[in-house]
């Protein structure tokens, strides 16, 4: 079943498009390969990010994958300002080559979803979220028990990356290993 890629915001793409055609905000991204890139760079995949905080999620900002001729070179990120959407910054890394193998995964199975990327920030991890509800508004929605999430490499030790879980079943492992910093100054 195809995944149903919801459209961004018009501004959070076109703020993207104005920062690739910026001289300046790509020589300062530090991403190589970015820099690098022979031939026209098209944001493309455009996946809202969310952040999970305790068990509610919130969405931060949308992620395009930043394509030059038929691979990702690298990635942007936009965020939500009092003004609307804007562009926060470029990066390369193993989370999107982890990112596309986990579409690619998730484009052969039988159910529809909704993609969007989920952040635990406690852990460092980052996961493809499956979601259910393909009509959703791609901004809100809960993490249904049903979800699946498909954590990205590179996943925290003992977990395993590129492996589909219900939402059910790991969110009680995630929540067992985020463990709050004690206070300064309290008793350890």
């Amino acid at each position: 079943m195809p995944l149903h890629v919801l459209p961004a915001p018009a501004p959070a793409l076109r703020s993207v498009l104005t920062a690739l055609a910026s001289p300046t905000a790509v020589r300062e991204a530090r991403t190589p390969s970015l820099l690098r890139a022979q031939g026209p760079v098209t944001p493309e995949l455009p996946l809202p990010v969310h952040v999970l905080d305790g068990t509610a999620t919130r969405l931060a900002g949308w992620r395009f994958l930043i394509r030059c001729g038929d691979r990702s070179v690298a990635a942007a990120e936009t965020m939500l300002t009092p003004d609307g959407w804007a562009f926060s910054h470029f990066f390369e890394g193993p989370y999107i080559a982890s990112t596309e193998r986990a579409l690619r995964q998730a484009e052969v199975m039988q159910q529809p979803y909704q993609p969007r990327l989920l952040s635990i920030p406690g852990l460092y991890m980052l996961a493809l979220w499956l979601h259910g509800d393909c009509e959703a508004d791609a901004g809100a929605g809960r993490l249904a028990a049903t979800d699946l999430l498909v954590p990205l490499a590179p996943a925290p030790p003992g977990i395993a990356a590129h492996r589909p879980h219900r939402a059910a079943e790991l969110l009680p492992v995630l929540a067992h290993r985020v463990t709050p910093a004690p206070l300064l100054g309290s008793p350890a």
